[in-house]
């Protein structure tokens, strides 16, 4: 047992340095992704018809830049860097709160219908990572 974690860890080791940025750029790119698709936001959409337009247009623009900074903020050294990367999670943790909240309301959280089961999904994922980073900032 002993010989196989050190041959894991002579693996690993030299990839450390990189399993933030796994985490980052996963997170980030997926919540962009989550946001750019919202975009141009249709006023007769269900985020616009139930929250409203200017909610439904936060909530785009709000991913598309809290994915954008979590990627940035591990870009930028020192206290701005750490700053964007805090914010930008927290601004997921927010917005997938909300998500759950209203948007996912009626699902199971261990049981349910296929597709309607929060731990089998992404959603509670992000929240998960959103949180994350705006506790841990870009400390090592």
């Amino acid at each position: 047992m002993e010989k196989l974690n050190n041959f894991l860890e002579k693996l690993a080791n030299p990839l450390m340095g990189f399993a933030d940025w796994i985490i980052r750029i996963g997170l980030g790119v997926s919540f962009f992704l989550h946001g750019f698709g919202k975009l141009p936001v249709d006023a007769s959409g269900w985020l616009a018809s139930n929250l409203g337009y200017p909610v439904a247009l936060m909530v785009a623009w709000g991913k598309v830049l809290a994915g954008l900074g979590v990627i940035l903020g591990g870009l930028l050294s020192g206290a701005i860097g750490n700053l964007i990367t805090r914010l930008s999670g927290g601004a997921i943790g927010i917005i997938m709160i909300g998500a759950i909240t209203i948007a996912h309301s009626n699902w199971g959280i261990f049981f349910g219908e296929r597709g309607s089961v929060l731990f089998a999904s992404e959603q509670l994922f992000l929240l998960l990572l959103g949180i994350y980073f705006a506790i841990k900032g870009n400390q090592k």
